[in-house]
């Protein structure tokens, strides 16, 4: 059976490592293209020469969004739309209590967090105009659970919640889709970076109680389906059970 995402056109921003590698693969093999951005320039080419024709690698910061938008007309000129966008690009160094917190290194995490992920949805918009599309975002039990030494991360995933809310009420009737994925602890750098940090009880977490990136590659997949069209407007867990056996992990 072909899947909804079959002939797509996939942007992925944070395409370099982790969840966002992890989902290049997991669109393509189900029959899409894909965009690779990221700021690591390396590491996306070396993904696309993997992948071959049906990726495409763009260098990219989120935080401006002239790359942004530069990015989404390279991959409407090569692939021909722009159908699905994945706003994964996230960071959480530097952990700092707010005391400490240097004020730049918090405000350029919200730049990233963010206003990264309203320049992937809103460079997007003008493409999906016409046929609709998918707009994802990857959440984070921290939108909704204050952690201590992340008060950069949780206000920028909460207020990306926000917006996923927002997108929803003034674009769900022309056709775009906007939700978010929660996916739990994934074992990915951005681990050991919050494990070297030594703060708060997710530092504590060992390493094998991370759930592959290919967990929420597959969510990804299936949240560009009518099967999630419930949870649009809002944030998907997977640390749900229900979820992770409707995407088929269970």
């Amino acid at each position: 059976m072909t899947h909804a995402v079959s002939g797509k056109v996939v942007a992925i921003s944070g395409a370099s490592r982790g969840i966002g590698a992890a989902a290049a693969r997991e669109f393509v093999a189900l029959g899409a293209k894909v965009v690779l951005m990221a700021r690591s320039r390396d590491a996306i080419v070396e993904l696309a020469g993997e992948i071959g024709d049906a990726a495409l690698a763009v260098p990219c910061d989120v935080a401006r969004y002239w790359e942004v938008e530069a990015a989404y007309n390279a991959a409407v000129d090569t692939f021909g739309s722009l159908d699905v966008v994945i706003n994964n690009a996230g960071v959480i160094e530097p952990v700092a209590r707010i005391e400490e917190a240097d004020a730049d290194a918090w405000g350029q995490v919200i730049d990233i967090n963010l206003k990264g992920t309203f320049n992937g949805a809103r460079a997007a918009l003008p493409h999906m105009a016409a046929n609709g599309g998918t707009i994802i975002g990857i959440s984070s039990g921290a939108a909704t659970n204050a952690l201590e030494g992340w008060s950069h991360y949780c206000s920028s995933k909460a207020a990306a919640l926000m917006l996923t809310r927002c997108l929803h009420k003034e674009m769900a009737d022309r056709g775009i889709r906007a939700l978010g994925l929660s996916p739990g602890t994934v074992a990915t750098q951005m681990q050991k970076e919050i494990k070297a940090s030594g703060v708060n009880p997710v530092s504590a977490l060992n390493w094998e109680d991370h759930i592959p990136p290919e967990w929420p590659a597959k969510a990804l997949a299936w949240m560009c389906t009518a099967d999630a069209d419930e949870y649009l407007g809002g944030d998907i867990s997977l640390r749900d059970e229900g979820v992770r056996k409707a995407v088929g992990l269970i």
